[in-house]
């Protein structure tokens, strides 16, 4: 490590879609980078999007955080990226997101700085154009890191990143802000902020209103599931394109109050703690963080064979699990967990000692791990050096 703090440049493509509020990479980043050690770390974002203007941002909360304002294929965005590596004298770089890991490297091979691929998506393929940049890039990845297991195999596969660069590093949320006991009246008052009913049950799912998320068949299985227990309504927490669609989905199926559409929510923790049971109608996934947030939190899952699902989540331990694409499989698991407390109960005591392996405080002190070893053997190895060192500690 010098003398002064280690300078890493965390660059991620953009914040979200306009005009949200806190989902997924914006969430990642407001946990992880106020928890690294400031005395040896220190940690800043890029975006090279344009500057976010949703009602919570991450400049709010104290992280630096630079805006390029380019477009997609802007050939600027590589100048623009350069300057703030020069200005800030970067010594990492962590690059999330096809542009970013594009300029990203492209930077690091230039400056000869390290640079961290890291996947969040799980994609059957990518453009033909983005595997000639991969080639050309993969000598300038030092590693890449992948969410699951299946997103390593994209990495690799359509990636163009050799297996032996290749690790697994699950995420993870604040274990204090969502493992934490809470009381029956804070239960109970969650509950009457969504509306729900002492004598109904609340099944929950908070999301991203996108195709991969599979919410429309939740909603045909909420459809069979209310004939059958009509003392069950669902919850369908987030935003996304598709709200409008899966409104008139739920209206033609004369769903009325018995799927609520609660949009935002600000507190995830509060709010998943007034449902009963917690549905994963996933499509395809990398491993998204509402999974790690409903173990921690000890929530009783359904959930379907998505790959980067089942990497977290052990069948009929944790969760239980359907195909995906299977609306009745779906309505008849939820019909049978609502039947059976006792078997809820327990998914829930195995969900919330689940949740303890993937905390966030712990993805961070591997990535000070990381950052450091970066430094250490990457520039005088010529990125070779990285992989003949002991990264066991990534898949503790």
């Amino acid at each position: 490590m010098p003398d002064r703090p280690l300078n890493v440049l965390q660059v991620c493509d953009h914040l979200g879609w306009e005009g949200s509020r806190m989902h997924g990479v914006k969430r990642l980043f407001s946990w992880m980078i106020p928890r690294f050690d400031r005395e040896r770390f220190k940690v800043s974002l890029v975006s090279l999007r344009k500057k976010d203007l949703s009602e919570e941002t991450l400049e709010d909360q104290g992280i630096d955080i630079s805006y390029l304002h380019r477009s997609k294929f802007d050939p600027a965005t590589l100048p623009a990226l350069l300057k703030i590596i020069d200005a800030k004298q970067i010594d990492v770089l962590h690059l999330h997101g096809y542009g970013a890991t594009t300029f990203g490297r492209l930077a690091g091979g230039m400056r000869k700085i390290p640079t961290i691929l890291h996947e969040h998506a799980n994609l059957t393929d990518t453009p033909w154009f983005q595997k000639v940049a991969d080639r050309m890039l993969e000598p300038y990845t030092d590693i890449a890191l992948a969410v699951s297991e299946s997103t390593a195999g994209f990495v690799i596969r359509a990636r163009k990143v050799p297996a032996e660069k290749v690790k697994v590093v699950y995420l993870g949320v604040p274990l204090e802000e969502f493992s934490r006991a809470r009381s029956d009246a804070e239960v109970a008052e969650a509950r009457r902020e969504l509306g729900i009913s002492p004598s109904e049950l609340a099944v929950g799912s908070v999301t991203r209103l996108h195709e991969s998320k599979g919410n429309s068949y939740l909603v045909d299985a909420a459809a069979k599931v209310v004939i059958e227990r009509p003392g069950t309504r669902f919850f369908l927490v987030g935003e996304g394109p598709l709200l409008g669609d899966l409104q008139a989905q739920a209206a033609r199926l004369g769903l009325g109050d018995r799927f609520v559409f609660a949009g935002f929510q600000r507190d995830v923790a509060r709010t998943l703690s007034a449902f009963d049971l917690s549905v994963f109608p996933s499509l395809w996934e990398g491993t998204p963080i509402t999974g790690f947030e409903a173990l921690a939190m000890g929530k009783p899952i359904v959930s379907t064979d998505a790959d980067g699902l089942l990497d977290i989540l052990t069948p009929d331990h944790d969760a239980l699990i359907v195909p995906r694409r299977n609306v009745e499989a779906l309505a008849e698991r939820i019909v049978w967990a609502i039947d059976h407390p006792e078997t809820r109960a327990a998914l829930s005591a195995a969900a919330r000692q689940s949740g303890r392996r993937y905390d966030i405080l712990a993805f961070v002190h591997k990535m000070e791990r990381l950052y450091a070893l970066l430094h250490e053997v990457s520039a005088v190895s010529r990125r070779r050096g990285l992989l003949q060192a002991d990264l066991s500690f990534l898949h503790l």
